[in-house]
């Protein structure tokens, strides 16, 4: 018989007190500075839809290479990835405001700007919104087709269904790794209009599947210390780790390659970027707890053994490496919006409301269906994985 969860009252009432809190620390925000109001909007709109189509490329990639250790917790990443409609009405809603996040979208602007009108082709509100649509529809088209193909099998069974599976999840493989890049390039890297990096959305990408893989791993813990998942051990929690270690390295690796390559060049359109961010009053803190959350934090702690397998360090550590995005994204989006430091209540009481939506979301999505997988070829291997 197939365990389905149960969304507990009290768990509904905390999502719902946090999503309160969300809209009041918004209201300040616009009631004091709309660009302010705005800035919050796209950092936490950008954040949890990095969650949901990071999830969702971690279940392919899963798929796509038969990984047996991780088959009874599919349904943990396909629930995340059901964000995506909630997230694509979220972004819809950043049409009203794009005045107050893009420099390029006035025209009187672009006008009085050669760089500006050299980019307005592909720089332009229509086209803008447009894309946005694309990649959104492409996302959803294809968590769609993976999520209902996912709980036919638990119906169905057999190979032919998970070979579908498999091959679905290589077409989103591929659609993701575009659209997410130019959709950085779209929401976040535009604000700085006249600055531009090859590299910046790369890094976003590894980012999010980064944290994504850290928020599943995150969940299986919790579930599993509520009696879910009992055949959770420490070869799993050693696989989850190794995802969070290696991703975190490859962060590391663009990040650094991307601030050192500026900084020796030392060419004023592109030190443009980090000036501010290095010397701006109150950013500099910021911009190295950023390199120092995520990648030398769970580099060092999840580089032993003992630590990678550890339940109570990933539950410290976790939580931290979550703040770890937030100010990646943080120290990328505030300075060209708003210009100064402003971290406050606006902004993290903004992040309280929308983890309270994300995990009401997820936690539906979750308890629409078995948590089991029950059909799925590699079950038997996960429950008796051992490394």
């Amino acid at each position: 018989m197939e365990e389905r969860i149960k969304l507990s009252r009290i768990y509904i009432i905390a999502t719902l007190i946090m999503i309160v809190v969300g809209i009041a620390a918004l209201v300040m925000a616009f009631m004091g500075d709309p660009q302010r109001g705005w800035a919050n909007i796209l950092l936490n709109n950008v954040y949890f839809v990095s969650l949901a189509a990071g999830a969702l490329l971690f279940a392919s990639i899963q798929r796509v290479t038969h990984s047996g250790w991780s088959a009874g917790f599919i349904r943990v990443p396909e629930a995340m990835a059901g964000f995506l409609p909630v997230a694509a009405l979220l972004f819809l809603v950043m049409i009203f405001g794009a005045q107050s996040l893009y420099h390029w979208s006035h025209t009187h602007e672009v006008a009085n700007d050669p760089l500006l009108t050299h980019k307005a082709p592909y720089l332009n509100l229509p086209f803008w919104v447009v894309r946005m649509v694309v990649y959104f529809a492409l996302w959803i088209l294809m968590f769609v087709i993976i999520r209902r193909l996912s709980l036919k099998e638990d119906a169905v069974g057999g190979l032919d269904i998970f070979k579908k599976l498999e091959h679905r999840s290589k077409v989103f493989i591929f659609i993701v790794i575009i659209t997410f890049t130019f959709a950085m390039i779209d929401w976040i890297m535009s604000i700085d209009a006249h600055w531009y990096s090859t590299i910046f959305a790369i890094r976003n990408f590894v980012a999010a599947f980064h944290h994504a893989a850290i928020v599943i791993t995150f969940i299986v813990l919790l579930m599993n210390q509520k009696g879910h998942f009992p055949f959770l051990n420490k070869s799993h929690l050693g696989d989850f780790s190794r995802y969070i270690f290696m991703l975190c390295i490859i962060w590391g690796y663009f990040w650094f390659t991307e601030f050192m390559l500026i900084w020796y060049a030392n060419i004023p359109e592109e030190t443009t970027y980090f000036i501010p961010r290095i010397r701006g009053e109150g950013w500099r803190f910021f911009f190295f707890a950023n390199i120092a959350i995520n990648w030398f934090l769970p580099f060092v702690l999840l580089m032993p053994k003992a630590t990678a397998r550890n339940k109570t360090v990933l539950k410290i550590v976790i939580p931290i490496l979550i703040v770890g995005q937030f100010i990646d994204l943080y120290i990328q989006i505030f300075p060209g919006i708003v210009g100064d430091q402003v971290l406050g209540f606006q902004e993290i009481g903004t992040f309280v409301g929308y983890a309270g939506l994300f995990m009401l979301v997820t936690g539906w999505v979750l308890s629409r269906a078995g948590l089991y997988p029950t059909k799925h070829p590699y079950l038997d291997e996960c429950k008796n994985h051992h490394s």
